[in-house]
């Protein structure tokens, strides 16, 4: 069995100052936490189900409903949430009292890796000692994920949303940083492959006692603007049967609507370009589910 070192004796082995530097992390991260509200996750487990373009959506949403926001984007080696709230190629102020976000033209603070390289189309390369590399990545990832929490400025908010990878892993990462969650969101689509995947993040989150797990259902059917013919765009009803299953809340129905990605890839969040869209009256029904669950964890 290979022989995986702590944090503590690569500490005390090199007197690199290690383990002082994540416990000085971490109570920065905790300082941090205490001006927020609410810290809510949009996570799936799953690449492909829109998730990133909900969480822009959302956090449009929210602000328009007169909440502060921010997103922290925590997908590290494939960023999009700086792009898709349109403040790509934003420049970031750093202050004695930690890195300021960039504001969306929404209102929204962003903070993103794509913020922090100097090229957009650079991949991110870890440096890892060559043995025991995929031990060393994993930490080094969740460093950084520390610093995006704990050294940002965010100031006052009422809400964080965090944009996690695909992936159970990343949503533990998640969690060993912030053991309070408040609320986690989990985008699905009605394929009974999703269901299969996410059903597991369900669990995951119900173990780490998340304080609310609800799911959303994104593109479950298209709307034809001439005719108003619904089409389902997957077979079955996995987003429903997960929901009856484990017994999870099911907080939005998304129809498809093209513009969702196409918008949002163009930094203006649909909910912007077409608040009346069936899409878009969903994601605020969906911001207004997430203030209301807030309201009622404060009291």
């Amino acid at each position: 069995m290979r022989n995986v070192r702590t944090y503590s004796e690569v500490s005390h082995e090199t007197e690199s100052g290690l383990l002082e530097q994540v416990l000085e992390q971490q109570s920065r991260l905790s300082d941090r936490l205490s001006h927020i509200r609410a810290v809510v996750a949009v996570a799936s487990g799953k690449g492909g189900v829109g998730k990133s373009a909900i969480t822009a959506n959302l956090a449009a949403a929210l602000a328009a409903r007169g909440l502060a926001v921010g997103a922290a984007d925590a997908d590290l080696n494939g960023p999009s949430l700086a792009r898709m709230l349109g403040v790509s190629g934003a420049r970031l102020a750093d202050h004695p009292d930690g890195v300021r976000p960039a504001q969306s033209p929404t209102g929204v603070q962003v903070m993103s890796m794509e913020l922090l390289q100097e090229e957009e189309d650079a991949p991110l390369r870890w440096r890892e000692p060559s043995m025991g590399g995929f031990i060393w990545q994993s930490t080094l990832e969740t460093g950084v994920l520390r610093e995006f929490l704990g050294d940002v400025e965010w100031g006052e908010l009422d809400v964080l949303l965090v944009d996690v990878p695909p992936g159970t892993d990343k949503i533990s990462r998640l969690l060993e940083l912030v053991p309070t969650l408040d609320q986690m969101l989990l985008v699905t689509t009605p394929s009974e492959t999703s269901r299969f995947v996410v059903s597991k993040s369900v669990r995951l989150a119900r173990e780490a006692d998340v304080g609310t797990v609800a799911l959303v259902a994104n593109m479950t059917g298209h709307t034809c603007l001439s005719c108003g013919h619904v089409s389902e765009l997957f077979a079955g009803d996995g987003a429903r049967r997960l929901q009856e299953e484990a017994d999870v809340p099911l907080w939005a129905d998304i129809p498809f609507d093209p513009r969702l990605g196409a918008d949002t890839d163009a930094g203006t969040p649909l909910v912007t370009t077409d608040p009346t869209a069936p899409a878009s009256r969903a994601l605020f029904a969906l911001a207004d589910r997430v203030a209301t669950q807030m309201e009622a964890q404060d009291s």
